[in-house]
């Protein structure tokens, strides 16, 4: 095989191997037929089941009601993890050394290498004692799953803004100081700005990692917080039905047409910067 030929012969095989089985979904989505592996015809019957009760699918159908928990979930969670991770990442690149900093560091990298089956326990554990001890949280929920998905997600927003504030001039905030600024308004005026690609790119991928999360929210949810991946994998363990597909599809639309939006406006800013 000719050298020009290599690359391009394997990333399409790459991104075949990525993207069959996502257009083999899409595509059974519209399957007429309630077995998900044999065509049928075409129909799109199984997206009127989703909404087949009109805006109260929200609250009957079991994959939408989780759909709207696991996007609660995710929201609320990537939002506690970008503020946690931030001011951790402030803290070890902006107060130079200081006593418990290695500690800090491995507290804050370990739920990136720790197997989800020990956080989720030890975050079940943790909840009971807190229960026995404080009364509080009372049983498990909503609640203990978006503590839970914060803090394992704050690990990923740090490392983010971790690596952004290494990277940013620091002579912008000495300036700023020397011109009479606080602390306080420095940050919100000069910091802030500068690494608000990153906070948006961490809150992102929080999101992602809290609406994609199965193991953890196992392990601390309890009656009516059941995420959208705990009800697929029940469902998928009974068989796969094609409203799972119909659903999935319309989650890969949505996510879709974010990106284009994304993708729009980041070229026109950087069309009106340069």
């Amino acid at each position: 095989m000719k050298r020009g030929w290599f690359l391009p012969v394997f990333a399409v095989l790459g991104f075949a191997f990525l993207y069959a089985p996502i257009i083999s979904l899409v595509v059974f989505s519209f399957n007429e037929s309630r077995l998900v592996t044999v065509w049928g015809g075409f129909s799109t019957q199984w997206y009127g089941e989703l909404f087949a009760d009109g805006w109260d699918s929200w609250q009957t159908n079991p994959l939408l009601a989780a759909s709207l928990i696991s996007l609660k979930v995710a929201a609320i969670a990537a939002s506690i993890a970008t503020v946690i991770g931030t001011l951790a990442a402030f803290v070890l690149t902006r107060f130079g050394k200081f006593r418990g900093k290695l500690l800090l560091t491995g507290m804050i990298t370990a739920p990136l290498v720790m197997p989800e089956v020990i956080i989720g326990l030890s975050l079940l554990l943790l909840f009971v004692s807190m229960e026995m001890v404080l009364g509080w949280p009372a049983g498990r929920g909503l609640t203990t799953v978006v503590i839970a998905h914060g803090t394992f997600c704050a690990a990923y927003v740090a490392v983010i803004a971790q690596s952004r504030l290494r990277d940013m001039d620091e002579s912008l905030e000495e300036a700023a100081r020397d011109l009479g600024a606080g602390p306080v308004r420095v940050f919100f005026d000069i910091t802030l700005p500068v690494i608000a690609p990153a906070l948006v790119s961490g809150w992102l991928l929080a999101f992602t990692l809290s609406l994609d999360d199965l193991v953890v929210a196992s392990f601390v949810s309890g009656p009516g917080a059941s995420t959208l991946p705990m009800v697929i994998f029940s469902k998928v363990r009974l068989g796969v039905s094609p409203d799972v597909n119909a659903l999935a599809t319309i989650i890969i639309a949505i996510v879709a047409l974010a990106v284009t939006i994304a993708g729009v406006l980041l070229r026109r800013q950087a069309r009106a910067a340069r």
